[in-house]
């Protein structure tokens, strides 16, 4: 994650500093003019992967660098909606998992279903997301009824396609952590198919037949065996690339909360993590309770992939 959020800040336009004295309305009306030329973009950016995607997301989003370009909007009192707008679907990838329970207490306080994408990434206790230390964690969500997919055992994230039908990956944790390896549909699928047999040891129930692919990238090659293996691939909206995994200097909570709030639509999935290591203000303390509020203030809904019209069917079997 550490390596596609360095890459992402690559592929972004920073402010210049010169604009960083200018007024803040003069800085708005820029990202205006950014988000009116880039939106055009979303569709294309949709079938994007990895950290292009990430930086077509940001750009059309109008995420500002520069100083003053946003403040936090006041906090609203959560309220219930007296008929849904529209539906958001909030997604939490594990990560360090310092946020884990904040993510959790908040969730319940709003009586919000969402959708966990579960990795045995090393946390922050020094263990790691699938060790029984967390059993009963995810036990919790079993019983509170969100909806649990494969993030790959070993957060193999996506490099290139291989010889002889092969993908190859690098996974992030594991015995072959750091390095890329060659994996075959059978083996790609074992890691997909890992995470459920550690979920079924440590909760009794089966995952949801979703995956998302670390990074969020792909290529038609691992979607087909994603497929093959029995799992539907749930990426994330261009709206809905929190920025959590972005430098938290350049582009501080305020302005990435603004950018969801301004450009959530209902029907739109949301990728949050559960804990970014390279982000010193961490995202979700700061940012999800008023992103929440702010939605229901709008009178959104929530709900989890298994009622997204794209997943529908693959929970009907």
């Amino acid at each position: 994650m550490r390596a596609a959020a360095a890459l992402t800040l690559l592929a972004l336009a920073v402010t210049p500093a010169a604009q960083a004295a200018e007024p803040a309305k003069s800085v708005n009306d820029g990202a205006r003019d950014v988000n009116a030329a880039a939106r055009a973009a979303n569709a294309q950016a949709r079938e994007r992967n990895g950290p292009a995607r990430r930086a077509a997301e940001a750009r059309a989003a109008g995420m500002a660098a520069a100083p003053g370009a946003a403040t936090a909007p006041a906090a609203v009192p959560a309220s219930v909606p007296k008929r849904c707008k529209g539906t958001i679907y909030l997604t939490f990838d594990t990560g360090s998992q310092s946020q884990a329970e904040l993510i959790a207490d908040t969730l319940n306080r709003h009586q919000i279903k969402a959708t966990f994408f579960l990795a045995n990434e090393k946390t922050v206790r020094g263990d790691y997301a699938l060790d029984p230390s967390w059993s009963a964690y995810w036990k919790a969500r079993v019983a509170e009824g969100h909806a649990i997919g494969s993030h790959t055992f070993d957060h193999a994230v996506y490099a290139k396609d291989g010889a002889d039908g092969t993908v190859v990956v690098k996974p992030g944790f594991g015995d072959n952590a750091g390095k890329q390896i060659s994996l075959s549909a059978r083996q790609y699928c074992e890691q997909i198919q890992r995470v459920d047999q550690r979920f079924v040891e440590l909760t009794g129930k089966h995952l949801d037949p979703i995956w998302r692919a670390p990074a969020g990238r792909t290529s038609p090659r691992l979607l087909e065996m994603g497929k093959a293996c029995g799992y539907a691939h749930a990426g994330w909206s261009p709206a809905g690339f929190s920025g959590d995994e972005l430098s938290s200097s350049a582009y501080p909570n305020p302005v990435l909360l603004n950018k969801l709030l301004r450009e959530l639509r209902g029907g739109d999935v949301v990728l949050i993590h559960m804990g970014i290591w390279s982000r010193k203000d961490a995202w979700a303390p700061a940012n999800l309770e008023p992103l929440i509020s702010g939605l229901e203030q709008k009178n959104m809904c929530f709900a989890t992939l298994r009622e997204h019209p794209d997943y529908l069917s693959r929970f009907k079997q």
